[in-house]
């Protein structure tokens, strides 16, 4: 006689160790949980609200420079270290972790204009109002050393910032005019020129190694290519750039930081428009960074504020102010893509977490786990009001909250004004021009 039994395996049921996560089985027919959506909803509420609780972006300051901070360079190999200059001329190295200096000296007589490290990390390169290119070592002077640059070049024209090509020992420099270096020769291996009387920043291409792109004083953004003898393109804005910033997954695309208090994304093969226009800043915008991911990028402005922008999205989704930090001059993005080093007048430079409540340091699997579905949940109710309200809202100073304020006024009334200029005109005499186009006047080839 044969009697069947119910057995299982007590493999399917029982942990291993406590460590491990509870086994749960689930049955995912409807009529079974009908509270499951409420349940969730519940728990993505609590999850954005939780990301509010924990939002302490701000980790400490680099203290020591006795002037404004002019310019900031990460190191290639190590996120432990960077260099920064102000406008007293002088270099700091910072060890990060640390929070100290390892090494102070004056390099230029006047503001230090840019500094870059070279793709092995041996040595970095400054240039100055002195209009003098310098070589420095990245090694720490032995005890009795004095701090000596490796090399010096005089330049023949007035130098206002560096760009370093990602492979091989060519950097260029801008000013009057935009000049190509070979770091073992002292003088320019190629120079361009475009009717330009300055140039103010340049940055060359992290994929299309050979291409590069520099911010002019005549409004324009301005396209090279190191192999050729001439200028590509240019780009001429309604008013000017300050900074060019190149995405490190795109070769095709650069954002640039602008007057206007706008940044705007374009695609190298089509200038006539660009890609996305990004507000929400209230002052001019000095500086713009990508993350090393391409997704997101970080910028700087003259409103005393840093904000995170998705690439694809025309509205930041973070933003960071202290009441001390004064108007931006610099902000880079760590290699690692977990912190944000800014720069600014007040002379101290403040390190930031890239996602404000995010937890440093190891996770348990647990907490990893349990993070992953609150991230999981955020995502799915994303768009539910509540949840967008709360993970919309941010605390702003009340000079930005005011200023934003009256650009929203002007803006109305500018749309008002023109919407009935076309309703009091005949058909087709005031024609409709997007947001994108407004802001570029020309391309020129």
């Amino acid at each position: 006689m044969k009697v069947k039994v119910i057995t299982r395996s007590p493999d399917e049921y029982l942990r291993e160790t406590k460590h491990d996560i509870h086994k749960v089985f689930r049955n995912y027919d409807p009529a079974l949980h009908p509270f499951e959506a409420a349940r969730e909803y519940t728990r993505a509420l609590n999850a954005v609200k939780l990301d509010k609780v924990f939002a302490k972006p701000f980790l400490g300051s680099l203290d020591g420079h006795r002037d404004s901070v002019s310019c900031i360079a990460k190191h290639p190999k190590r996120l432990s270290t960077v260099v920064s200059g102000a406008f007293d001329g002088e270099i700091r190295v910072w060890d990060i972790p640390q929070r100290t200096c390892v090494r102070e000296f004056v390099a230029h007589n006047g503001i230090v204009r840019g500094v870059v490290y070279v793709p092995s990390g041996n040595s970095f390169i400054s240039v100055g109002d002195d209009k003098t290119i310098k070589t420095w070592n990245a090694l720490i002077p032995q005890f009795g050393e004095d701090e000596e640059p490796v090399n010096t070049i005089l330049s023949k024209s007035v130098l206002t910032g560096i760009s370093h090509h990602r492979q091989s020992n060519i950097f260029a420099t801008c000013g009057e005019i935009v000049q190509l270096w070979e770091e073992s020769r002292n003088e320019a291996i190629r120079s361009y020129e475009w009717g330009v009387d300055t140039l103010h920043d340049i940055a060359f291409n992290m994929i299309e190694t050979n291409t590069f792109a520099a911010c002019a004083s005549d409004r324009s953004i301005i396209l090279y290519d190191m192999r050729d003898n001439g200028p590509l393109r240019k780009v001429i804005m309604k008013l000017r750039s300050n900074k060019v910033a190149w995405n490190p997954m795109e070769a095709f695309t650069f954002t640039c930081a602008n007057e206007d208090y706008n940044l705007y994304t374009f695609d190298t093969r089509n200038l006539k428009s660009p890609v996305n226009v990004h507000m929400d800043h209230v002052g001019a915008v000095t500086y713009v960074d990508y993350a090393p991911t391409g997704k997101e990028f970080v910028s700087g402005s003259y409103d005393k504020t840093i904000r995170i922008f998705e690439a694809d999205h025309g509205h930041s989704r973070e933003i960071y102010h202290t009441k001390r930090m004064q108007r931006l001059t610099n902000v880079q993005w760590t290699l690692d893509n977990k912190f944000i080093i800014s720069g600014s007048d007040e002379m101290n430079i403040r390190i930031w977490k890239a996602r404000a409540s995010e937890k440093l340091g190891p996770l348990r699997p647990r907490e990893r786990a349990a993070l992953r579905y609150s991230e999981a949940l955020k995502e799915k109710f994303a768009s539910h009001p509540q949840v967008k309200r709360i993970s919309r809202h941010r605390h702003v100073p009340k000079h930005v909250y005011n200023a934003q304020s009256e650009l929203r006024t002007i803006k109305t009334k500018e749309k008002r004004r023109e919407n009935n200029r076309r309703i009091h005109s005949k058909p087709g005499e005031v024609p409709y021009v997007p947001e994108r186009e407004k802001h570029v006047i020309k391309e020129v080839q």
